[in-house]
């Protein structure tokens, strides 16, 4: 901290040069936060006290091979299970293919097993009496502006109706919202199953997959083995998981969240040692009269050295501070345009401790070689220009 200031008073010589090359580092630390918010909120889905009480049973081959309903009262009859609810994956779209909306259709009593979701009982009723009505999160209403009577076009990609049009037309009757602000509930849409096992004909009574709401968490495992026996050595065997297993084993049948986030910021952090090293070279050469005084006022050689690793990481340490002081800014709008999916757009302690470390390592390592120029430089060569 002494020679803070001269510190200070280096690494802004150039102020153009250096303001550029923060806003580089903040954007890099920027991004680094947003999308470690983006692998946090993933790794985190499915993870909460109400979640801890469901289980998700799907078929063993694949989350796309459909179960019979015929389980239902099968699984509901389980020792330690209290509500048995099913869904089947729509695949909807909002006036256009690219405005994808996760719609799920699902029995009457969907709702009973997840009381983290809000549904007035005048919706809810709403909801119950009319076959082809809907319920729309709390996001999905305030993005597109819908209101309750409106009719909603969905587009499926998998299922036609009984016309052959993969284009069906809902009534909204009924919001969706969240107690803690992360139920995925709040960022999707509800359907009827019967209005759509009776609609489409590629169904025909089959279910997507089963959720489980168990009396004691403390006997879940001995229940999913329960409710997995049932189907054994069928045509449809059955893999009964946690609500957070299941949720990061469809994740990552989709993709590999940690591997995308780390190639992405392997390649963004490559780049900035290379724009930040060359910065600090630079700077290094254009002071080296400067130095060689230094020097001759009576700074050591690691004295000199530690002066420019200052001015390094400081670069960094400045860059990445206000770069992550911003993720919770900027990332407000990732609950919306996730539609919900990403609900954890703060910078918490681990992240804030991960940015600092790579700040002060980025730091280090592209100081370390002008720094060691820097300490090596000859009086007398340096003062004559040599």
């Amino acid at each position: 901290m002494k020679y803070l200031h001269l510190i200070w008073a280096a690494l802004f010589r150039r102020k153009t040069r250096t303001i550029l090359t923060l806003l580089s580092i903040i954007m890099a630390f920027l991004l680094f936060g947003m999308l470690d918010a983006v692998r946090i909120s993933f790794a985190e889905a499915g993870q909460s006290a109400n979640g801890a009480e469901r289980l998700q049973t799907g078929a063993r081959l694949s989350f796309i091979q459909t179960l019979p309903k015929s389980l239902t009262e099968k699984i509901a009859a389980v020792p330690g299970v209290k509500d048995v609810a099913f869904a089947n994956w729509f695949g909807g779209a909002y006036q256009d293919p690219h405005n994808q909306v996760f719609t799920f259709a699902v029995s009457d009593n969907y709702l009973d097993v997840y009381p983290e979701v809000i549904v007035s009982a005048e919706d809810r009723k709403a909801f119950a009496d009319d076959l082809n009505g809907i319920l729309a999160g709390e996001m999905l209403i305030k993005k597109y502006g819908w209101k309750i009577g409106d009719t909603i076009p969905l587009q499926s990609q998998i299922f036609p109706n009984q016309e052959g049009s993969k284009n069906w037309s809902f009534k909204l009757v009924g919001v969706m919202s969240s107690k803690d602000g992360r139920a995925f509930q709040s960022g999707m849409i509800i359907l009827h199953w019967k209005k759509f096992d009776e609609t489409t004909p590629y169904n025909q009574g089959e279910v997507g997959w089963y959720v489980s709401r168990v009396t004691d968490v403390n006997q879940a495992d001995r229940i999913a083995r329960d409710i997995d026996a049932l189907s054994a050595n069928s045509d449809h065997e059955t893999k009964t998981q946690t609500e957070q297993a299941a949720t990061r084993n469809w994740i990552k049948q989709m993709a590999d969240i940690g591997l995308i986030v780390t190639s992405i910021m392997g390649a963004v952090f490559f780049t900035l040692v290379l724009l930040t090293g060359n910065t600090m070279m630079q700077a290094v050469r254009e002071r080296t009269n400067e130095l060689a005084v230094l020097k001759t006022m009576g700074f050591s050689n690691h004295k000199v050295l530690g002066l420019v690793l200052g001015e390094s990481v400081l670069l960094l340490l400045l860059g990445g501070a206000i770069g992550l002081a911003l993720v919770s800014v900027i990332g407000a709008a990732l609950p919306a345009m996730s539609g919900g999916m990403i609900n954890n757009t703060h910078v918490g302690i681990s992240s804030w401790v991960v940015g600092i470390a790579l700040a002060t390592g980025i730091g280090l390592l592209i100081g370390a070689l002008p720094a060691t120029r820097a300490m090596r430089i000859n009086i007398v060569d340096a003062l004559a220009g040599r």
